[in-house]
């Protein structure tokens, strides 16, 4: 007799619907970084279906490193009450278990061009902040250690050994979790600023030391009526990053 589970959680008929309906394409398609969420809660069973989805990601030899951290409700509130008063904090300093990226003078092209076409087009043409105004800025990224508002709030973490990998794994599994969410009609944003502040995570949540905290992401409906639903992001062209190696005709 076989010890694997396979029935699914269950789910509500809003997702099935969803899901039923909605192409890989689609939600690849519709799929963006929403900065803006309702307040509509979402079922435990809608979430734990999600990551049962997720879970289909490869891992390098099915390792599945990965470690998932959902909060909703009071749980919720606490941490992001830690987090947004770490932030404030007037001699706060950001520290990191891991090199996410560099720091904003020493991006190479053509990365420093492109972080920089992003901000103007967050900062100045979806939300109207000037470039010299970097307490609006700053408030605006201060919205990131409340989820922005999402009712659900995701930890991701992968276990430290072997490290490099399991990045890779985590990458895979946060791409899947965001497709069948998107697939399912809801919206997320993947969220590294939470790293800046892990002491406070490991305080609220239980993280094994041995578990690096790769990111946050905030789950649940996009409000499509704030000014950031109509901020979406370009793309390369697909000539621009592939090179064919094909017969001559």
């Amino acid at each position: 007799m076989s010890d694997v589970t396979t029935t699914a959680p269950r789910t509500s008929r809003a997702v099935r619907r969803a899901i039923e309906h909605m192409t890989v394409e689609q939600a690849l398609l519709s799929r963006r970084s929403v900065r803006a969420f309702l307040p509509t809660p979402v079922p435990r069973d809608d979430i734990e279906h999600l990551l049962e989805l997720a879970a289909r990601s490869a891992s390098n030899s099915n390792c599945q490193p990965w470690q998932v951290h959902v909060v909703t409700g009071s749980v919720k509130t606490r941490l992001t009450s830690e987090l947004l008063a770490a932030h404030d904090c007037e001699d706060r300093v950001s520290t990191r278990e891991y090199n996410y990226q560099p720091k904003p003078n020493e991006w190479a092209e053509p990365f420093r061009t492109r972080r920089r076409r992003f901000g103007e087009s967050l900062y100045g043409n979806a939300l109207g902040i000037a470039a010299t105004d970097s307490a609006a800025r700053l408030a605006h990224h201060r919205r990131n250690y409340d989820f922005f508002g999402a009712p659900v709030g995701i930890i991701l973490t992968v276990s430290r050994n072997p490290l490099d990998g399991a990045l890779v794994d985590a990458g895979l599994f946060l791409q899947a979790l965001m497709l069948a969410a998107r697939g399912a009609g809801l919206d997320t944003c993947p969220q590294a600023s939470f790293i800046d502040f892990y002491p406070v995570l490991r305080r609220h949540l239980d993280i094994p030391d041995d578990q690096l905290i790769v990111c946050g992401l905030a789950l649940g409906y996009a409000d499509n009526e704030h000014r950031l639903s109509r901020h979406h992001t370009p793309r390369e062209a697909v000539a621009s990053f592939t090179t064919f190696y094909e017969d001559s005709p």
